[in-house]
């Protein structure tokens, strides 16, 4: 990893001296909204996590624990919830990138971690608690809270809030960056339907499978029902990649996480994202709802690890081909 990786983004960096003065001079502003902790009082994170304004933030520190954990970023509610374990243990505000400078959608991996990072491209303003999720720019850190989307493309989170999930997260963890009408949905309505198209068997298609870097860090598999493809991300890099068809309709997008493994099989948690969110068990029939190359599945089988997640989205994982909302995957670009 190079020391002088820079946390800006490579088109953002094209922008005018005055441009980049502004960004700086909003990053130092005192926040607006200043970062206050809200009492959960007995309600679950996700309810408290609807009514949160600007600044505010919720953290359960008694759900926190250990286990496989998740993170996930709406820009369409400008909030941001962790799942430990499956079940939601806080939530918070944030602002995303402004109108040009938007923050892609998509699955991302924390790449680095820096508690007092500064700024290589915009007069070395301070990013304290930055989480690096792309080589060319994106990161979670402390920053201004305006009430709407105001960075050139990273997430910013009130500062407290930013300590306390800095200390929570591990590299190699999953993050996810959606936009959808609310965190939690306001009924159990699905965001899309993808329904199957009923074709021969994928047993023995063409897969690619190149694994590189540590056993022990956990990985990102994404299925894409628009593409009818999976992407397997490891360390921010696509190590593998397969044609996957889904055997029963998608509602809406789904999250998997592998809470432990054991004589008895793999223990997978399916994410609520309803209600009062939370988790339950997957049953392994679960996976047939899946069909993919026999070769992929047994090399995910012997990879996986516990914290490795499973996202499976109606959306494609093409950039570009769906505007704004595109899934997109970087690598070091080095």
């Amino acid at each position: 990893m190079r020391s002088d990786a820079r946390i800006d983004n490579k088109v953002v960096m094209k922008s005018s001296l005055r441009a980049a003065l502004l960004g700086c001079a909003m990053l130092l502003t005192p926040t607006v909204g200043a970062a206050q902790a809200v009492d959960q009082g007995g309600r679950p994170i996700l309810e408290v996590a609807r009514t949160l304004k600007p600044g505010q933030y919720v953290w359960d520190s008694a759900q926190i624990g250990d286990g496989p954990a998740l993170v996930i970023v709406n820009l369409e509610t400008q909030k941001l919830v962790m799942f430990r374990n499956g079940v939601p243990v806080g939530a918070s505000t944030i602002s995303s990138g402004a109108k040009g400078h938007e923050t892609p959608t998509g699955v991302f991996t924390i790449l680095q971690k820096n508690k007092h990072h500064r700024s290589s491209t915009y007069n070395n303003a301070p990013m304290p608690n930055m989480q690096r999720l792309t080589w060319r720019g994106i990161a979670l850190h402390a920053g201004n809270l305006p009430g709407y989307p105001a960075s050139h493309g990273c997430v910013r989170l009130p500062m407290k809030f930013s300590e306390l999930l800095f200390k929570s997260t591990t590299l190699g963890m999953t993050v996810v960056i959606t936009s959808m009408p609310a965190v939690p949905q306001a009924s159990g309505e699905p965001i899309a339907t993808v329904a199957p198209t009923p074709q021969s068997s994928l047993d023995n298609a063409a897969y690619a499978w190149n694994p590189s870097g540590s056993e022990h860090k956990p990985m990102s598999i994404v299925i894409s029902a628009a593409d009818q493809r999976a992407i397997v991300i490891k360390d921010g890099k696509e190590i593998g990649s397969a044609p996957v068809r889904l055997t029963e309709p998608l509602n809406g997008a789904t999250a998997y996480v592998l809470r432990s493994w054991d004589d008895s099989g793999k223990h997978w948690l399916k994410l609520r994202f309803a209600g009062p969110g939370g988790s339950m068990e997957v049953a392994p029939e679960e996976a047939k709802r899946f069909d993919a190359p026999a070769g992929f599945r047994t090399a995910l089988a012997t990879a996986i690890r516990p914290g490795s997640v499973v996202i499976v989205t109606p959306e494609s994982l093409k950039a570009g081909s769906s505007g704004e909302t595109a899934t997109v995957f970087e690598d070091d670009p080095q």
